[in-house]
């Protein structure tokens, strides 16, 4: 289905959303069980928007309408009301079911936490809570977890016991080194032939040109991509404050750093790196969107949504007008 936002006014960090009405990831994190997080946090998520803590803020579907007096209630979505209260007629639902991809990092470079959680284990809570969430919208749901190989995959399904299988596959360890975007984009090009949602989560911390060269195919394949950059506040501060001894988790070649003359070079790297997945995904059309680990995953409901709402205006101008040729 293709979710449509009106972007929240302020901001959801702003007056009229108190950080306490987010879940903090420390809170959630704690919770072991994957499955359970996820759907605390789209509860979570669907509980704010009927409370209206953030102003401004509404949820519409581009292929519903508000029920009207005299319209069949026979085509009544009932789920979307026992969430909004709100009645709303369900129309082309041949054609709106969204089929979903979600391909995860699972390097060791996402291994590294902070926090008391891992970079991986925030990826795989935001890959969960996105999976609920369209499973709940009846949409059908795939997996592609990776490293320097393809670890997991699962077609993009809606049955009985599809979504459990795919909490078990993202609850697996990191296992591999390095990084290779290359072999999990060229896989779902082969594998997936209709056109799909393709959502990346990785911290990206890998070169810049194998990321670009693979994202083409993706995108010249007809299919939607959209980013999610998750990085740790240490890696996006280096505010480490003494000379040490530092491992690349990668390659396990030991440095020995000095954080107060290398923070300035680094953080101009990360900038520049992280300035070019930018631009690449601009000039792809792909959606980018960088997350923090001590970030509410709330937070990144509302901008999944608020990518799809400034993607679907285009493509629903153009279906109804197939529809009308």
């Amino acid at each position: 289905m293709n979710p449509q936002v009106t972007p929240p006014n302020p901001a959801p960090r702003g007056p009229g959303a108190p950080a306490s009405k987010l879940i903090s990831p420390p809170a959630l994190m704690a919770i072991k069980n994957l499955e359970l997080r996820a759907r605390i946090v789209v509860e979570g998520f669907w509980h704010g928007i009927h409370r209206s803590p953030y102003h401004g803020f509404s949820v519409e579907f581009t292929e519903y309408r508000q029920y009207t007096p005299g319209d069949d209630p026979r085509y009544l979505d009932w789920r979307l009301f026992a969430r909004s209260d709100r009645y709303y007629i369900k129309k082309f639902e041949d054609e709106t079911n969204l089929r979903c991809f979600l391909l995860v990092d699972h390097s060791r470079s996402m291994d590294y936490g902070s926090l008391g959680w891992t970079k991986s284990e925030y990826a795989n809570t935001l890959a969960a809570t996105l999976a609920y969430f369209l499973h709940q919208q009846g949409d059908a749901i795939g997996l592609l977890t990776f490293d320097e190989q393809i670890r997991d995959y699962l077609p993009a399904r809606n049955r009985i016991g599809h979504l459990r299988r795919l909490m078990l596959a993202l609850e697996q360890s990191t296992a591999g080194r390095a990084t290779d975007l290359a072999a999990p984009l060229k896989r779902i090009v082969e594998v997936v032939r209709k056109r799909s949602l393709m959502i990346l989560i990785s911290d990206f911390l890998a070169p810049i040109e194998t990321l670009e060269n693979n994202l083409t195919a993706l995108t010249a394949s007809g299919h939607e991509v959209m980013l999610f950059q998750i990085l740790d506040p240490a890696e996006l501060s280096f505010n480490f404050d003494r000379a040490v001894m530092f491992r690349d988790v990668e390659s396990e070649r030991d440095l020995f750093i000095d954080p107060a003359t290398a923070r300035r070079e680094y953080l101009k790297r990360l900038g520049d790196h992280n300035e070019a997945v930018r631009a690449t995904c601009r000039r792809l059309g792909a959606g980018c969107r960088s997350f923090s680990t001590d970030r509410a995953l709330e937070l990144a409901m509302f901008d999944f949504l608020r990518e799809r709402h400034q993607r679907g205006k285009t493509a629903n101008r153009f279906a109804r007008s197939r529809r009308g040729a």
